[in-house]
């Protein structure tokens, strides 16, 4: 059996036309809305940190004179010192920031147990969308899991086995989720449905893991308070499934990649989902605190 390659034809120029696709669609939206003009800044200007009645030259001479009266060990254990304490401010800065992983690398955005849920406006809804398309890394991660998944399985069973087969699998899986998040984003934005998950305002772990599947099929409309079934959601995840069959190998059938798609959305949707209302909780245990709502 010959050994699958991507170059410009097939799969991996389908993901290109793919995105052409989704930036078009972003900017036929974005006519809807004006553009902001920026809002003036307030407040008074910065003040200088010299006393009124000295100079900056005064203050930098005195600057240099404290300096001589220090010996070169002083000014070396104070440097030292300075830079210990910079290097424990940035690593503290970093250990924060993985451990927010919840948000930055796997999920993507959701509103908290602390937010308001309330309507989003065109360009937010833009910048969710290429956030969980394009930006999110643990978006990514699924595409590479699975095609990993595809890989072990053998499908299509016409891709090669080695790397060559692993991109186009993975090139297939890009396409179909690009496809499906933007044709949800333009259903969602159409019905003015809410495409983000919500935290449970209740407490208990089946309460919660309740809400958590519950909400991977049902959504708030634009009063934020009405639930309305997926629709965005499903009917973007099938038309992706049957989009993917104009570069799958034969013989292919596009309602069943569709339908074959809604389960995988259901099923993955829900563990996400999940995964999301106990974020906070894992956060706590590894040390983590609670952030605050601005």
């Amino acid at each position: 059996m010959g050994t699958a390659r991507c170059g410009w034809s097939g799969g991996c120029r389908v993901v290109l036309v793919l995105g052409s696709v989704a930036i078009s669609a972003l900017g036929a939206v974005a006519q809807e809305e004006p553009a902001q003009q920026p809002s003036a800044p307030q407040g008074n200007s910065p003040q200088t940190s010299t006393k009124p009645s000295q100079s900056p030259n005064d203050a930098k001479k005195e600057e240099e004179k404290k300096d001589e009266n220090l010996n070169p060990a002083q000014m070396a254990a104070e440097r030292t010192v300075q830079a210990a304490v910079a290097t424990e401010k940035v690593g503290k800065a970093a250990l924060f920031k993985a451990r927010d992983w919840e948000s930055g690398w796997l999920t993507g955005i959701y509103v908290g147990t602390g937010q308001p849920l309330v309507p989003l406006t065109a360009q937010e809804r833009r910048v969710i969308y290429l956030d969980q398309t394009l930006a999110t890394p643990g978006a990514y991660l699924k595409r590479m899991f699975a095609a990993s998944i595809d890989q072990a399985r053998g499908t299509p069973s016409q891709w090669d086995d080695g790397w060559g087969g692993y991109g186009e699998r993975f090139a297939s899986r890009e396409g179909q989720f690009i496809t499906a998040n933007t044709l949800a984003y333009l259903g969602n934005s159409a019905l003015k449905y809410d495409p983000r998950y919500d935290q449970c305002r209740c407490s208990g772990f089946w309460a919660r893991t309740r809400h958590a599947v519950l909400r991977n099929f049902v959504t708030y409309n634009q009063s934020e308070g009405e639930v309305r079934p997926q629709w965005g959601l499903y009917g973007g995840s099938f038309g992706g499934g049957l989009v993917s069959t104009a570069w799958k190998p034969h013989p292919r059938n596009a309602f069943a990649e569709g339908g074959r798609a809604m389960l995988g959305q259901a099923g993955y949707g829900s563990l996400l989902n999940f995964f999301i209302e106990f974020s906070t909780d894992i956060n706590r245990k590894i040390g983590a605190k609670k952030r605050k709502i601005e």
